[in-house]
């Protein structure tokens, strides 16, 4: 049913909204679903014709990242009830990067499939979107949008900067880094473990510019959030007064019909894009965004992240990349101050959910510490976008994040040592007869969106103890995999056909010469048409699972290049209202 008054409504009548199909109705189906939701303890008057907004909640002690959505999701109940809405908190799958297997990035399309139904099949009127560990934000925007509803996003915020001993350390990256130190016999296993209670040490997602943030920014770039979103912290209690404004928001944006549609334009994708490269953020955010897009009809594809901003420069001194994590950032004037810097590149007169353009919104953004937020003009990192690769190994793309690389490396020619999968690659990776050196580039297969199935984040491959302890930290990895935003090294990831797909990645052997050219973007295994033919005709396709999600997952995921999503979901349906139960 259409938000807006009807042509012959009387003044002062109210507009009849979506959730009055169910509220509204003088009949029986109207008394069951008006007396059922009374049994909460709910006045009648609350459900007179107001908006009903859903909040979408992906609270779980399962993700660590979302365990304060709870306190969060009553603050925006605060701000609904001050608009004269009538707030509904609905619960859907959480996915917890830290802690599900075999990939959150697995059920990624299925939370979206939940938060759709979800919406489409209750009387909702406008949605809050309460999302934080990385999945979450994809997959509520991406089953939101298939609605279009009037929504708006809120995140959880970055947890408070890890400290140990005297030093600060990131989430993820300080991992990577730590756990490569115990390989390398520069850290002892104990020391190792005393940093995890120093490292995570309030709620909140990773503090380094991985995923989580990298989508926090996006969503905020893309005008789905208040401004200010990406950075406060999350036990920051202005995090608590964002969550009461979305509130208030969300209730005016149904009375103005301000649908997801109206927001998520092409030149919003374009903005997006560009903010990424400005942060440094993750290679995640282009299968991700990829798949928004496809939900929502835009045309948007791989060439638009190298041609919009490969040459973007990254002006956010932030790790992995950089010194410094989010609750810098947000104190050195968060991602409005960045958009500030980078205004000539940006659509401004593109349409926010607060009901004005971005450009409105960062006019008067200011930046407190430039050692944090550098310039255009003197950036942090030149040419740091996301380069997308082609070539034999990849015709449909693979994509590397330079600020993340060495730069001796980005061009780069090497023997392959190849890993047939994930199991393969940790029983020989530290076996001393490793045939490999620093010279080596190292192939993993079957980690893409069949493959694992999922597509893990398992591209940015531990070096062999060997190499590291010549002082190597670095080598050219190649894989049908991702790569945790938090993480860094001259990794080439979401190679295009997958290997289990029967991508040319599933033919390289052991031995082959691989040539690595970012600045020509090209990627190419010096193996012969022939002879690549002939090992084709020997491959054999990996079985489909035999049941459940993990076979209609298999069966239905689009490659890569096209954002991972499954086939029959791209697009979207709306939110007609269902035909009644009784």
């Amino acid at each position: 049913m259409d938000s807006k008054k009807k042509p012959d409504d009387k003044p002062g009548d109210k507009p009849v909204r979506r959730s009055q199909a169910w509220f509204g109705k003088q009949d029986r189906d109207g008394f069951m679903h008006r007396s059922w939701l009374k049994n909460q303890g709910y006045p009648h008057d609350l459900l007179d014709g107001r908006p009903v907004i859903g909040i979408c909640n992906t609270w779980s002690e399962l993700t660590p990242c979302n365990g304060h959505f709870r306190d969060l999701a009553e603050f925006v109940k605060r701000g609904v009830y001050e608009a004269g809405g009538f707030p509904l908190e609905f619960p859907v799958m959480s996915l917890g990067e830290t802690q599900m297997r075999p990939t959150a990035m697995l059920f990624r399309n299925l939370a979206s499939m939940d938060v759709e139904e979800s919406i489409r099949g209750n009387p909702i009127d406008g949605v809050v979107l309460l999302m934080g560990c990385d999945k979450t934000t994809p997959s509520l925007m991406m089953g939101a949008a298939s609605c279009d509803l009037p929504t708006i996003g809120l995140s959880g915020g970055p947890m408070l900067n890890g400290k140990f001993r005297g030093r600060d350390v990131g989430s993820g990256t300080g991992v990577w880094q730590m756990s490569e130190m115990v390989r390398a016999g520069e850290m002892t296993m104990e020391e190792f473990t005393a940093a995890e209670s120093c490292m995570h040490r309030s709620s909140g997602t990773c503090m380094t510019m991985g995923t989580a943030s990298t989508m926090a920014s996006m969503v905020e770039a893309l005008g789905m959030s208040l401004p200010e979103n990406a950075a406060i912290p999350a036990v920051d209690t202005r995090r608590h007064r964002l969550a009461q404004l979305t509130g208030r928001r969300i209730v005016e944006m149904v009375k103005e019909d301000l649908r997801m549609s109206k927001i998520l334009t092409r030149q919003a994708f374009e903005n997006a894009i560009r903010t990424n490269a400005a942060i440094g953020g993750s290679t995640n955010a282009v299968v991700h965004l990829l798949a928004i897009a496809g939900r929502m009809g835009i045309p948007l594809t791989l060439e638009d992240f190298d041609k919009l901003g490969a040459e973007m420069p990254c002006i956010l001194n932030l790790q992995p990349s950089g010194k410094y994590l989010m609750e810098d950032f947000y104190y050195a004037g968060g991602l409005p101050a960045v958009l500030r810097e980078i205004t000539s590149r940006l659509h401004l007169d593109a349409l926010t959910v607060n009901g004005k353009t971005l450009g409105e919104n960062i006019a008067n953004a200011a930046c407190y510490d430039r050692e944090v937020i550098k310039t255009p003009e003197e950036p942090f990192m030149a040419d740091a976008g996301i380069a997308v690769l082609r070539g034999n190994l990849a015709p449909n793309g693979a994509v590397i994040k330079p600020s993340a690389a060495s730069a001796h490396l980005l061009k780069h020619r090497g023997r392959a040592v190849v890993f047939e999968n994930i199991e393969d690659f940790h029983a020989r990776i530290d076996d001393p007869d490793l045939d490999v050196d620093e010279h080596c580039v190292m192939v993993l297969k079957n980690c893409g969106p069949r493959g694992y199935p999922g597509m893990a984040e398992v591209g940015n491959m531990p070096l062999p103890p060997k190499v590291l302890q010549k002082g190597i930290t670095d080598m050219v990895r190649i894989s049908d995999g991702r790569m945790s935003g938090t993480a860094y090294g001259t990794v080439v990831l979401h190679t295009s056909p997958e290997a289990a797909a029967g991508g040319t990645l599933a033919l390289v052997k052991n031995g082959d010469m691989i040539e690595l050219d970012v600045a020509n973007r090209r990627l190419h295994l010096e193996v012969s048409d022939e002879e690549l033919a002939r090992r084709r005709a020997d491959w054999q396709a990996p079985p489909v699972p035999k049941r459940g999600w993990y076979k209609l997952y298999v069966e239905h995921v689009q490659q890569a290049h096209l954002g991972a999503d499954l086939d029959f979901l791209v697009g979207s349906s709306g939110a007609p209202v269902p035909r009644e139960s009784h």
